[in-house]
Order: structure tokens, then C-alpha cells, then sequence
């Protein structure tokens, strides 16, 4: 395949239209500054560039188009956004929320509920293998929170997608673990042992964090609750502990929240519980369209050789040529990078990484990286930069269900932050030790 740094200009030109645009509004003190001119129509622009650099037939071209917009991956986060818009629209017209909230202040002391949020949110991660689902299930309970205390609506989002990043990417039922994994041809649980000891000091710094900042929390607001009104929210989480399909947990969710509503709530109605379905399906229309935009432009922008162009850079620097030496380091940063790069054009952790998986493959056996080390860092830094885009798909559901713009909301994920850091800690002093180990055994 061709490589063409031209390919990447249209996605510059989304990225200066939507974040340039919000920042300008922002700076102007306008309300709702990264909604003045929505992501969706900001990326159209993008995606009529990308469609006159391509050659070939316009036919063809819009078939590239439309194969990127119908990838399986796109489809399904499309299924994820509206299953979760029901669930959150039906369960909070039930009164699930805010019985759920107060149920959780009720057993978790005011000073603990902020570390509380993302510790439960990393096990619904885990569990369910999908961060994007744990996100729409958690975030109206953050919003919740803070209806009823003075924690802060930024730390609180910021701690929901943060412990979903936490969870998504240690989860061994994973989309990102199974490509990873696969790519690299190792074992999983391998892999998460390797990835467990970067993710965890991490999340320990985070929690200590979280912490310090909710310590003086204070609830302006009686915690009085029906049980039966937390079952929706507590069946979600049983069932994504026991591994369950997302699909099926959502869906669940969504018939529980509706018998509660529809036994226990007097003038609700077969059709009030349908008009509350279609409206958490229309709240997530804009995402939707955006995911669905942003698949179809990362196709034209592979097709046209943008991705192919990132790569070849990539092994460019890397390569040692004639030099037979190989370096542990210079592999574990490309491969980082590489994915990563890859990342911010895809909006896609899974796709970087299937992109990825055979350059990172090469790269590790010419360097001299361990499978293992490789596909963790694939997965972590993948999750790194999907966990910061403001318009990646985690980030656009969190801030559309907190009314935060997509900036603030990545100014708090602090353990997406701190991960980052730390795996490129242990790039920069893990292949120092590397080379000591080896010194010693030619010595």
C-alpha cells in the first residue's frame, strides 16, 4: 500500500474545526462552547476533503466511505449508545438514579464515595469487557452524586471514565486484550500480569487522588431510598460481574427498570416506558452520527495510505539498518507511538490495534521486545489516547450525559494521565535494566 501523508489533512481539519471552534467559544464565555458547532457537523468538511483526495470513481470512493461507517466495530458501539440511552432514560424515569445514589451514600462514607465511584466502575469494566458500556451505566449516577453533594461534576465524570478505562483495559474478555494478545501471539493472562503492574500504581496514585479531593465532601441531601428502585442498577452490575454480553446486560436493565415503572409507579403506562426507550435512543443521535462519520473518514484516510504513511515513519526511525544491535527501547517506544498515532486517527482503540498488531509484531522480533511486553503496550496506550480524545467515543458519551464539554471532561480522567506517564516510565527504565541484564550475561 501507497503512503500518503496528504491522507492525514482531513482529519487535522476536523480537528481544528471542532476543537478550535470550542476554544474560541470557550475563550468568548459562551455557554456550551463545544456545542456551538456540534462534532458531527464539524467533521463533514473533513469528510468531503478525504473524498476529493481519494482517486478513483466517486462510486468507489463513497463505498470506501460507506464500509467504514458499517465496520463491525462502528456498528456495535452504535448498538452499545442506544441500549444505554434506553437503560439511563428508563431507569432514571423510574426513580433509579436517585435511589441508587442514595443507596450508595447511604453504605459509603461521604470522604470514600468519589475513590468508591471509581473502584466500582473498574470492576463493571472488568466484568463486562467494555468500557463504553460501563460509562452509560455509571455516569448518571455520578451526575446523581453531585446533585446531592458539593463533589465536583468534572472529578466525578472524570473518575467514571477513568475506572472504564481501568477495567476495559485489563479486562481478558476485552476487544483491545484479544487483539492485542492475538497480534503478538502470547497468552492472556501473560499479558495481564505484565499490564497489571503498570495499571496498578496508577489507579493506587488516582484513588489517593480521589481521595484528597472528596475528603470534605458534604451531602446536602437526606439519603431515603426504596430498594427496588436500586435493582436495575444492581442487576447491571451482578450480571456484567458474571461475564454476561453487554447487549444482554443492558437490555436487561432496560425490562427491569420498565416492570418496576409499570408495577410500582401509578400512572405509568406501556406507553409512557416506550416514549422513555425513544427518548434515551434520540439522546444519542449525535454520537451516533459522529461514530459513525469518524469510521468512514478513518477508512478513506487508511485507503488513501495516511495510516500506511504513520507506520512507515515509524519503522523508519527505528530501524538500525546495518547495525545488528537491536534496542529494546527504541522497540517499545515505536510500538507505543505507532499505535497511538494510529489511535488519534481511528478514534478506535480496538482498530489501532489490529492495525498495529503486525508492525508491532516486526518491530518487537527486531528489537528484541517480549510479546508479552508488546502486546501490553499496545493495549495500554491504546486505552491511553482513547481515554483523552475529546472526540473519541468514551469522552463524547461521558461529557453528552454530564452537559460537559469534551476538554474538561478529559482535564479529569487523572488515571488516563497517570498511566501514560507510568508506562513511559517503565519504557525509559525497564529497557535501561534490559540492557544491564544483558551487559551481564555477555560479561
Amino acid at each position: 500500500m501507497r503512503a500518503n501523508p496528504l491522507a492525514l489533512l482531513p482529519l487535522l481539519l476536523f480537528l481544528a474545526l471542532f476543537i478550535g471552534s470550542g476554544v474560541y467559544y470557550q475563550s468568548a464565555n459562551i455557554d456550551y462552547a463545544f456545542y456551538q458547532i456540534s462534532a458531527p457537523v464539524a467533521i463533514l468538511p473533513a469528510v468531503v476533503l478525504a473524498l476529493l483526495l481519494d482517486k478513483g470513481k466517486l462510486n468507489q470512493r463513497l463505498e470506501t466511505f460507506i464500509q467504514g461507517v458499517g465496520d463491525s466495530n462502528i456498528i456495535t458501539m452504535c448498538l452499545i449508545y442506544l441500549l444505554a440511552g434506553a437503560f439511563a432514560s428508563v431507569a432514571k424515569a423510574v426513580g433509579g438514579v436517585d435511589a441508587t445514589v442514595n443507596f450508595g451514600l447511604s453504605i459509603i462514607p461521604a470522604e470514600l464515595v468519589l475513590p468508591g465511584l471509581f473502584v466500582i466502575t473498574a470492576f463493571i469494566a472488568t466484568a463486562m469487557g467494555t468500557s463504553m458500556g460501563t460509562i452509560a451505566a455509571m455516569a448518571p449516577i455520578a451526575l446523581g452524586l453531585t446533585e446531592v453533594s458539593d463533589l465536583s461534576l468534572p472529578l466525578c465524570i472524570g473518575a467514571v471514565v477513568g475506572g472504564a478505562m481501568f477495567g476495559d483495559n485489563l479486562s481478558i474478555i476485552s476487544d483491545t486484550t484479544i487483539a492485542s494478545t492475538r497480534s503478538q501471539g502470547c497468552e492472556m493472562r501473560d499479558k495481564f500480569r505484565m499490564n497489571f503492574k503498570i495499571a496498578l500504581p496508577a489507579a493506587l496514585i488516582t484513588l489517593l487522588w480521589l481521595y484528597l479531593q472528596g475528603a470534605d465532601a458534604r451531602i446536602t441531601q437526606s439519603s431515603d431510598y426504596e430498594l427496588i428502585k436500586v435493582l436495575p442498577y444492581l442487576a447491571v452490575l451482578v450480571m456484567a460481574l458474571s461475564g454476561l454480553n453487554v447487549f444482554l446486560v443492558l437490555f436487561s436493565g432496560i425490562l427491569l427498570a420498565g416492570i418496576i415503572g409499570l408495577t410500582g409507579l401509578e400512572g405509568y403506562s406501556i406507553a409512557q416506558y416506550s416514549k422513555d426507550i425513544y427518548a434515551g435512543y434520540t439522546g444519542m443521535q449525535e454520537i451516533m452520527i459522529l461514530s459513525m462519520l469518524i469510521g468512514g473518514l478513518g477508512a478513506l484516510m487508511k485507503a488513501q495510505g495516511g495510516l500506511e504513511f504513520l507506520a512507515r515513519q515509524i519503522e523508519r526511525l527505528t530501524s538500525k539498518g546495518d547495525n545488528p544491535e537491536a534496542s529494546p527501547r527504541a522497540g517499545e517506544a515505536a510500538i507505543s507511538t505507532a499505535v497511538a498515532l494510529t489511535n488519534v486517527c481511528t478514534a478506535n482503540n480496538t482498530v489501532a490495534i489490529i492495525i498495529c498488531g503486525g508492525l508491532a509484531k516486526d518491530i518487537a522480533a527486531r528489537q528484541n521486545v517480549d510479546p508479552r511486553r508488546s502486546a501490553c503496550l499496545l493495549d495500554i496506550f491504546s486505552c491511553v489516547v482513547q481515554g483523552l480524545l475529546p472526540y473519541g467515543a468514551q469522552v463524547l458519551l461521558a461529557g453528552f450525559i454530564a452537559g460537559l464539554s469534551p476538554l474538561v471532561v478529559i482535564g479529569n480522567i487523572h488515571y488516563s494521565w497517570l498511566l501514560g506517564v507510568i508506562a513511559l516510565a517503565t519504557i525509559v527504565f525497564g529497557a535501561r535494566k534490559h540492557k544491564i541484564r544483558t551487559e551481564a550475561v555477555i560479561g
